[in-house]
């Protein structure tokens, strides 16, 4: 594939679709500088996008949590989405919708004088995780931590809370592994550099209380599911040393899907039925 900034192709941004190689930014963007941005990952199955409006909803969310406002409603992020993803020819797709405080007046920490702008991109996309969803992904352990609710917007999907996650995954990968998982800063169990963690033990599923990281919108369905199907699921602290006793592992995401987590550190998972049938379950619903 050709590099991201170097494709064929349309990006709407700031109510219209320009070329590809012409939706660029000026280098003094205060969001390239001071992280004042916020986006979402969607994927489109079929030529519909899965839960695209709570993924609209929560993108105005997050730029209020961030103290700007988006200057477009969720219907017409909607609209722009679906222009976007016809422009372009895709049925199967990844979304990704940005906005950003962009160049103006203020080029300090202060920018309420800078317009906000606003994109959505595409991209055709396979496994996120690879082969991992036959084998099972393996994960290293970050050395990072999910940051306290008291030192950031921790529930927004903003830029400046993938920092680490961009360190941690390169760490994990010089290592032959595919993610990292963090713990939080009480030393808790967390998430993955872009995915929500599942964990099987004796029938019932554990997955950390989501508390002082992003709840997924996946998290939430694959959660809803679970119930469905009548297992117990358990929402909660986790301590790291309980690592040892789960039999299954999986993750969850937009990008991730449902992907079966083979080992952690020193701690190896089974592929095991209940982590098989959660993952067909949802590629079913995504594409129904």
């Amino acid at each position: 594939m050709a590099a991201y900034d170097d494709r064929d192709g349309k990006i709407w941004m700031d109510g219209k679709l320009v070329e590809w190689r012409d939706a660029n930014v000026h280098i003094l963007t205060h969001a390239m500088h001071y992280a004042s941005s916020v986006f979402e990952g969607e994927r489109c199955y079929n030529g519909k996008i899965f839960k695209g409006v709570e993924h609209s909803e929560r993108l105005r969310a997050s730029a209020n949590m961030l103290d700007f406002e988006i200057p477009y409603s969720v219907e017409e992020i909607e609209a722009a989405k679906y222009a976007m993803l016809e422009a372009n020819g895709w049925k199967d797709a990844y979304v990704r919708a940005v906005a950003w405080r962009g160049a103006g007046e203020d080029m300090g920490v202060s920018s309420l004088k800078n317009p906000v702008r606003m994109a959505v991109a595409g991209w055709e996309w396979g496994n996120y995780y690879g082969d991992a969803k036959m084998k099972g992904a393996k994960l290293d352990i970050a050395k990072w931590k999910r940051p306290s609710p008291e030192t950031i917007p921790v529930h927004a999907k903003a830029a400046g809370l993938y920092m680490i996650c961009t360190m941690s995954k390169h760490a994990a990968e010089a290592k032959g592994c595919s993610d990292a998982l963090f713990m939080d800063y009480r030393g808790y169990v967390a998430e993955c550099t872009g995915a929500n963690i599942f964990f099987v033990k004796d029938g019932e599923v554990h997955t950390p209380l989501a508390d002082c990281f992003l709840n997924g919108i996946t998290r939430r369905t694959v959660i809803e599911m679970l119930k469905e199907k009548g297992l117990t699921v358990h929402e909660r602290h986790i301590m790291p040393e309980e690592l040892e006793s789960f039999q299954q592992c999986w993750l969850t995401g937009t990008a991730a899907e449902v992907t079966p987590v083979g080992q952690i550190g020193d701690y190896n998972f089974e592929v095991g039925e209940i982590t098989k049938d959660i993952s067909l379950s949802y590629e079913k619903l995504v594409r129904a």
